[in-house]
């Protein structure tokens, strides 16, 4: 195996983001298309997210992720930090949709790449209202493969406008919000189907899970652990 193929095949550390609204009694998430010439996962709809980069570690929070959140992310995990991965899913979510999840903070003099419209506007990432509830491993064979943590966080904590996504990059296509009933119309990778019956049961029955699903097997697999 060449070095680029030796490369393409690491497993990166990501993180992925369910956002939950509420409107007129039915339950819609935020969702986009990847490109249909995307290396990973071609014209499906998928959620914001992406991979971790060094910077989210060192970038401060408004507001605290709960103890829970921290020792459930550090579980089976290389990272020293793992709570990071709560700052690249508010990164990314920014980045693919505009929209934010943050309160206000003094930045002072700290200065972070990748942050500019945070520290400019006088805003840190506000962790304290994400629920880390599901993990999964790309499967072997894949072009690339991630090691993606899924976090859920209900409309309401984001103080911005829900329909605005004029500041979104071009990663995601067609952002929407669409109501969970109707995903199964949409061309969704098999993880994010899964995925949504996790949502359902938080949307019924609230946070009450203790363990945290962990499908590291691949995607497609029947067999997953917990965490």
């Amino acid at each position: 195996m060449n070095k680029n193929n030796s490369k393409s095949k690491e497993i990166k550390d990501a993180a992925t983001i369910v956002i939950v609204r509420k409107e007129n009694n039915k339950y819609k998430i935020l969702m986009g298309q990847r490109g249909k010439d995307a290396v990973f996962m071609p014209n499906k709809f998928v959620f914001p997210g992406g991979a971790y980069e060094k910077n989210d570690s060192l970038v401060p929070f408004s507001k605290p992720l709960p103890d829970e959140e921290k020792t459930l992310l550090s579980l089976k995990s290389s990272m020293s930090r793992s709570e990071s991965l709560a700052a690249t899913v508010i990164r990314e979510l920014w980045e693919e949709t505009g929209l934010k999840i943050a309160e206000s903070y003094h930045w002072n003099n700290l200065r972070i790449h990748g942050w500019d419209d945070f520290y400019k506007n006088n805003i840190a990432p506000d962790v304290s209202k994400l629920k880390f509830f599901f993990r999964a491993i790309t499967p072997v064979g894949r072009p690339r493969r991630f090691d993606a943590r899924f976090f859920i966080c209900f409309a309401e904590d984001l103080h911005c406008n829900l329909d605005d996504f004029s500041k979104a990059s071009s990663e995601l296509s067609h952002l929407q919000w669409i109501e969970i009933k109707k995903t199964e119309d949409f061309d969704l990778p098999i993880i994010t189907r899964i995925v949504l019956k996790e949502v359902n049961f938080i949307i019924k029955n609230g946070n009450i899970k203790e363990r945290v699903p962990f499908y590291n097997e691949g995607s497609s697999s029947s067999n997953y652990t917990y965490l």
